[in-house]
C-alpha cells in the first residue's frame, strides 16, 4: 500500500518575476502619497499664517518695546511704552473706562434680548425662517459703514428718533453729540445686532429634550420655573460660548465707533473706545511703537478676561456628561 507524505510548506522566495511589493509597503506608500498631497494643499494656509499673522504678531511685539514713527527707524527704550501706558497717560485710562462701560452695558443686554427672542421664535411659529432671516440681517450690516452713518442721523438733534420722541412731548437731546448720552447710542447699535447670539440660542433651545420640559410641566412647574430649572441650565453651555464670543468682540469694536462718533472718540472723549485710541496712535500720531504696545495689552487684557471667564465656568455651566 502507497504511503502518503505530508507536503512541507514552501518557504522559497517568489519568483523573480512577482516584483509588486507587500500589502504593508503599499499602505505606507499611500499614506505618505496623502500625507504629500495634504501639505501641499496646507501651503497656502501656512504661508497666510507665518506671513500675515505670526510675522507680523512678532514684529509688533517688537516694536513696542522701540520708539518707532513709521518713517525712521525704530529705537530700542525697553518697556517705557508700558510705563507709560499704565502711569502717565489719561487719555488711554480713558479709553479703558469708555470701553468697560460700553461692554459692560452691550454684552449683557445683547444677551438677553438674543435669548428672549430665541425663546419665542423656538415656539410653533408661522414663517419661522422668515422671521429668522429679518433679526439676523442687523448683524450682516451692522459693521458696515452705511449703517453706523445712518445710525448717527437717527440720533442727531433733528433725527427720526427725537422727532418720534417729540410727538410724546419729549424734548430729547442730540445723543450723538451729547457727551452724556453718546456712548448709549454705540450700545444701542451693539444689541441691536443680536442676531448671531439668537441663533446660537435657538439651536441650542431646539436641542433641549421635550419631554424633559413636559415632565416639569407635570409636576407642578410654571413657565418662569421651567426656564430657570431645566431650560437654562441646559442652555448654559451655549449661553458661556456667546458670553466669550461677544466679550472678544465688544473689546475690539471699532467702525462703529469711529463714524457715529466724530472720529476722534468726541464729544469729550466720550465714544474713545480702545481701538479708536489705538487707531490714533499709529495712524493719526504715528506712533507706532506705542500702538504696538497698546495692541499687546489688549491681547493680554482679552486673554486674561477670557481665562477668568473659563475659570467661573466651572461654577455656572453645566455639561451633558455630568453627573
Amino acid at each position: 500500500m502507497p504511503t502518503v507524505t505530508a507536503r512541507e510548506p514552501d518557504t522559497s522566495a517568489p519568483e523573480s518575476g512577482d516584483s509588486s511589493p507587500p500589502p504593508d509597503e503599499r499602505r505606507t506608500a499611500g499614506r505618505s502619497r496623502e500625507g504629500r498631497w495634504g501639505a501641499l494643499f496646507l501651503t497656502p494656509w501656512l504661508l497666510g499664517l507665518v506671513l500675515l499673522t505670526l510675522g507680523p504678531m512678532a514684529a509688533s511685539l517688537y516694536f513696542s518695546f522701540t520708539d518707532f514713527g513709521l518713517l525712521g527707524s525704530p529705537h530700542w527704550i525697553g518697556g517705557q511704552n508700558y510705563s507709560e501706558l499704565l502711569t502717565d497717560d489719561a487719555t488711554y485710562l480713558q479709553s479703558i473706562k469708555v470701553t468697560l462701560v460700553y461692554v459692560g452695558l452691550s454684552v449683557p443686554l445683547k444677551l438677553a434680548i438674543a435669548l428672549a427672542v430665541a425663546m419665542v421664535l423656538n415656539t410653533k411659529l408661522r414663517g419661522l425662517s422668515f422671521y429668522r432671516a429679518v433679526f439676523y440681517l442687523p448683524s450682516l450690516l451692522g459693521a458696515s459703514v452705511a449703517v453706523a452713518i445712518m445710525w448717527r442721523q437717527l440720533f442727531t438733534g433733528d433725527g427720526v428718533v427725537n422727532q418720534f420722541l417729540g410727538a410724546f412731548g419729549i424734548d430729547a437731546p442730540s445723543w450723538v453729540s451729547n457727551p452724556d448720552y453718546s456712548i448709549y447710542t454705540l450700545v444701542a447699535l451693539a444689541v441691536w445686532q443680536f442676531g448671531t447670539p439668537m441663533l446660537i440660542f435657538l439651536a441650542g433651545l431646539q436641542q433641549i429634550p421635550r419631554t424633559l420640559l413636559e415632565a416639569a410641566g407635570v409636576d407642578g412647574a410654571g413657565t418662569v420655573s421651567r426656564f430657570f430649572r431645566v431650560t437654562l441650565p441646559l442652555l448654559t453651555p451655549i449661553l458661556f460660548f456667546n458670553l466669550v464670543m461677544q466679550v472678544i468682540g465688544a473689546f475690539q469694536t471699532f467702525s462703529q465707533a469711529y463714524v457715529v462718533g466724530d472720529g476722534q472718540g468726541g464729544p469729550a472723549e466720550s465714544t474713545l473706545v480702545y481701538s479708536l485710541y489705538l487707531y490714533k496712535a499709529a495712524f493719526v500720531e504715528f506712533k507706532m511703537g506705542y500702538a504696538s504696545a497698546i495692541a499687546w495689552v489688549l491681547l493680554v487684557g482679552i486673554a486674561a478676561i477670557t481665562a477668568v471667564n473659563f475659570l467661573f465656568s466651572r461654577y455656572w455651566v453645566f455639561y451633558d456628561d455630568e453627573h
